[in-house]
């Protein structure tokens, strides 16, 4: 009986375990709603501020700002410059258009294309490298048209 018990009980131990690091996997990601609000205050900033005092803030941070875990804002413009990375500020004045995932989805290109449509929109999803675990991930991005022809982007890496 006693064995039993013991047996049972590093069961129920290992179950909690597991469940408090699938907790805590959800709790380091960022959710969709998250993603689109995050837009929503840059494309505010951009108009209040100007765009190139909102940018330097999606690329530095102050404060912690625009920056959440796995979600931080991307702007390119409609040619597919890198204006803010909130991730890699050595993609800022690259052209990205052609850049592909490894299956060969040019989504900087896709997200431009569905900004230009729409206005406003989810694209995805594609791969990319997680900032936090390094690792190639599925990711979607919420998109909104910025100031001129622009895109501000936040993505969320798909569960």
């Amino acid at each position: 009986m006693k064995q039993y018990f013991s047996i049972a009980a590093s069961a129920a131990c290992l179950a909690l375990s597991m469940s408090a690091s699938v907790a805590y996997a959800a709790a380091d990601r960022g959710t969709e709603p998250e993603a689109q609000e995050m837009v929503k205050k840059a494309v505010a900033l951009i108009k209040s501020a100007g765009p190139e005092k909102a940018y330097k803030v999606f690329t530095e941070h102050p404060d912690g700002a625009f920056k959440d875990r796995d979600l931080y804002v991307f702007v390119y413009d409609f040619d597919g410059n890198c204006l803010a990375q909130g991730a890699n500020p050595k993609m800022i004045g690259k052209n990205l258009i052609a850049l592909k995932d490894g299956d060969g989805n040019a989504f900087i290109k896709g997200e431009i294309d569905l900004v230009k449509k729409s206005g406003k929109g989810w694209y995805g999803p594609y791969k990319f490298t997680n900032p936090n675990s390094q690792g190639y991930e599925l990711k979607k991005s919420y998109c909104e048209r910025g100031a001129g022809d622009t895109m501000v982007c936040v993505g969320t890496y798909v569960k």
